[in-house]
């Protein structure tokens, strides 16, 4: 077993900085009973790939994050009662009128996202956590921000094992300025338009996946590019439908 360590969680709200202690390891945390969800794991894989293969070449998806996904417990990320519909390709609420993103848009935002080992990537919505794990798994430095506190703190708790990711609670529209430039910024909320603050925390050369729309209205995931002269260039992936980004801006 690995040694145990102490995973310092910073949860920042109205101005003060709260710090959460949580238990974790060395190493991703597995459940310790034998892993009764690997076949469900494994069939969900299948059932991802072949719908990225039904979808075309424009929706591919990397086989790394297909690994990944495969290895990442995704009933630790969703309530009880939810479990057993874990490793459905659908989203699954988690409380406080927020989901856990289908896993098809997960793998698709990630393989967009292209992250690499040793990448600094900030997510902004952390919600359940999954995403966060998800890219962990691929070798990534992760800074994720979520403004509902309790669903921060749970989805702390849900990654302990992972000393990779970083979490906070505060405002994502506004970054993480502190930790940038970023080599990729996900963010797993519509916002229109494209949050200039993100924008600027993009590193040249680095990748931002953003859904672009507003609530009940027509939202668009994107790719945002910058060039290494500091332009962006945007380009429509797919329709999409997300829950819409708070905070300040609104």
């Amino acid at each position: 077993m690995p040694m145990a360590t102490a995973l310092a969680v910073k949860l920042c709200r109205a101005g003060s900085a709260v710090l959460l202690l949580l238990a974790t390891s060395t190493a991703p945390a597995r459940d310790p009973a034998p892993d009764s969800y690997a076949a469900e794991r494994r069939a969900l894989v299948a059932q991802l790939r072949d719908e990225a293969t039904a979808a075309g070449r424009h929706a591919r998806l990397d086989p790394r994050v297909l690994e990944a996904i495969g290895r990442v417990p995704r009933h630790r990320f969703v309530p009880a009662a939810q479990r057993p519909h874990a490793y459905e390709d659908r989203p699954l609420p988690i409380g406080h009128g927020q989901t856990i993103s289908q896993p098809y848009i997960v793998a698709l935002m990630t393989s967009l996202l292209q992250p690499a080992p040793g990448h600094k990537v900030l997510e902004v919505g952390t919600g359940s956590g999954y995403q966060a794990a998800v890219l962990a798994e691929l070798g990534a430095q992760v800074y994720t921000i979520e403004i509902l506190e309790p669903l921060g703190t749970q989805a702390a708790r849900s990654l302990q094992g992972y000393p990779d990711v970083h979490a906070r609670i505060g405002d994502g529209y506004q970054g993480w300025p502190e930790h940038a430039p970023f080599d990729a910024i996900i963010v797993t909320a519509a916002v229109s338009p494209i949050p200039p603050p993100l924008l600027e925390q993009l590193k040249p050369g680095g990748r931002m996946v953003i859904p672009v729309g507003r609530q009940w209205a027509a939202q668009t995931l994107m790719l945002v590019q910058k060039d290494a002269a500091g332009r962006i260039h945007e380009r429509r992936i797919v329709p999409v439908r997300f829950v819409p980004l708070t905070g300040e801006h609104d």
